[in-house]
């Protein structure tokens, strides 16, 4: 049995982008203890660099989307196999410009008795779609 039995999000890109936000909050805390309005600036400018390693790190991959990842990409040194595409709903796919419309990825439709499972690509239409017939009728 897995340490971990829910994915906690661990990933390289956030435990790089949270090592890198901490040094900036000790530099702008001494900044704060020192009165010293450049350690201020400096510890805030860390903070931002932060936010863009971290966010490169996602778009390569080392990070995650929303939601639950497959259990065998769990582990914080496994890439995210689903980046290049973009995620859905994730704010920073999305400033990068890697776009997915609203119910693309996996395919569940039913409709009149006809179940029709597959992967839908960026354009939103079905790549190897396979059509299951409801045998309850």
């Amino acid at each position: 049995m897995s340490a971990h039995q829910y994915d906690h999000g661990h990933t390289a890109a956030g435990w790089v982008g949270t090592g890198i936000a901490s040094v900036g909050a000790a530099v702008a805390g001494a900044g704060v203890c020192f009165v010293s309005g450049v350690l201020i600036v400096g510890g805030l400018g860390i903070g931002v660099v932060a936010l863009f390693v971290t966010w490169a790190l996602h778009l390569a991959g080392w990070g995650k989307g929303p939601g639950i990842r497959p259990r065998e990409e769990w582990g914080w040194r496994v890439r995210d196999s689903g980046a290049r595409a973009g995620h859905d709903e994730c704010l920073g796919c999305r400033l990068a410009g890697r776009r997915r419309t609203a119910g693309s990825g996996r395919v569940d439709e039913v409709a009149g008795g006809v179940v029709m499972r597959g992967d839908v690509g960026l354009g939103g239409e079905p790549e190897a779609a396979v059509v299951v017939a409801d045998s309850g009728r």
